[in-house]
C-alpha cells in the first residue's frame, strides 16, 4: 500500500502506520475511514468490585473497594502474562461496531463477529459510559471508591476512560488506571484531569529485556511515570522473572530511579 495512506498512531511508542482496515500491534485499533478508532470501545471483558490493595495501591484509599474493569488488547507482548487471553487477542469487529460502539451489531457478517472459536457477544458485553458510572455509585455502600481500568491495557482505549472518568469524577468518586506505562505523554495529558491514582508496571530497568522480551521501551515507560508524577498519585509494580530480571543490580537500579537519586 501505498505510504501515502498510511495512517500513524499516537498512543503509544510503537507508532504504528496502518492502511485503512488494518489492526494495530495492540490488536485494540483500527484505522476505520481514515482514522485510528478503539476497536472496543465500551466492550468489557472484565468487571469485579476488589479491595484496592488488589490494583496494587497500598497507599490510596486503604481499606476501600474498587470497582475494577478490562476490555482486551495490549501494547506489550510480555510472554508469562496472566491475562494472555484478553490482552494477546485479536477480535475481528465490523465497521459499525467502531463507529458507534453500540451493543446492536446490525447486519455485521457472522464471519466478522467471530475469530476462531471466539465471538465478541460471547465474551464481551458493552457498557455505555452512563451505566458503568451508575453501577459504581450502586457499590458505594459495600466501601466501592470509583473505578480502576486493569486487566487488559486501558490506555489503548482512553477515549472511553474519558468518557466514564468525566461521569465518574461528577460523582466525585476516584478513576485509577493499572497499566504498563506505555502510553504516550500526548494521550496521558488528555487523562490527566480525570485520573487520581495509578499503578504503573515498571517490568525492568533494561532496554534490550524491554525491547526483546516484552516488545517494548524502557525509556517510554520512564518517561510516562515522570509525567503521571506531575498528576496523580502513582505506585510501581516491578513483576519478578527469575533468571531474567531478578539481580540485585537491578534492583537496586530500580528502587534508586524512583527514589530520585
Amino acid at each position: 500500500m501505498n505510504d501515502t495512506n498510511m495512517i500513524e498512531c499516537d498512543v503509544c511508542f510503537h507508532h504504528c502506520r496502518l492502511g485503512e482496515g488494518k489492526t494495530g500491534f495492540c490488536k485494540g485499533r483500527r484505522c476505520v475511514d481514515g482514522v485510528i478508532r478503539p476497536i472496543g470501545y465500551g466492550r468489557l471483558t472484565a468487571l469485579a468490585l476488589d479491595p484496592i490493595e488488589k490494583k496494587p495501591l497500598n497507599h490510596f484509599y486503604p481499606g476501600s473497594m474498587i470497582i475494577s474493569v478490562g476490555g482486551f488488547g495490549c501494547n506489550l507482548a510480555c510472554p508469562f502474562c496472566q491475562n494472555y487471553e484478553i490482552s494477546l487477542s485479536e477480535y475481528s469487529i465490523s465497521e459499525a461496531e467502531v463507529l458507534t460502539g453500540v451493543d446492536d451489531f446490525g447486519d455485521a457478517s457472522e464471519k466478522s463477529r467471530t475469530v476462531g472459536h471466539r465471538s465478541l457477544d460471547n465474551f464481551t458485553r458493552y457498557y455505555p459510559p452512563e451505566e458503568l458510572a451508575d453501577i459504581c455509585e450502586s457499590y458505594r455502600a459495600e466501601g466501592n471508591i470509583g473505578i480502576a481500568f486493569t486487566y487488559n491495557e486501558p490506555t489503548i482505549n482512553y477515549e472511553y476512560i474519558l468518557d466514564v472518568a468525566k461521569l465518574i469524577h461528577e460523582r466525585d468518586m476516584k478513576t485509577v488506571l493499572v497499566t504498563n506505562g506505555s502510553a504516550s505523554t500526548a494521550i496521558l495529558k488528555k487523562l490527566s484531569p480525570f485520573v487520581d491514582a495509578m499503578n504503573v508496571d515498571l517490568k525492568s530497568f533494561d532496554e534490550e529485556y524491554y525491547n526483546k522480551v516484552l516488545h517494548g521501551s524502557l525509556e517510554a515507560v520512564k518517561e510516562f511515570i515522570h509525567e503521571a508524577l506531575s498528576f496523580c498519585h502513582v505506585e510501581v509494580t516491578t513483576l519478578i522473572i527469575p533468571g531474567e530480571n531478578d539481580s540485585e543490580d537491578e534492583m537496586r537500579q530500580i528502587a534508586s530511579w524512583l527514589a530520585g537519586e
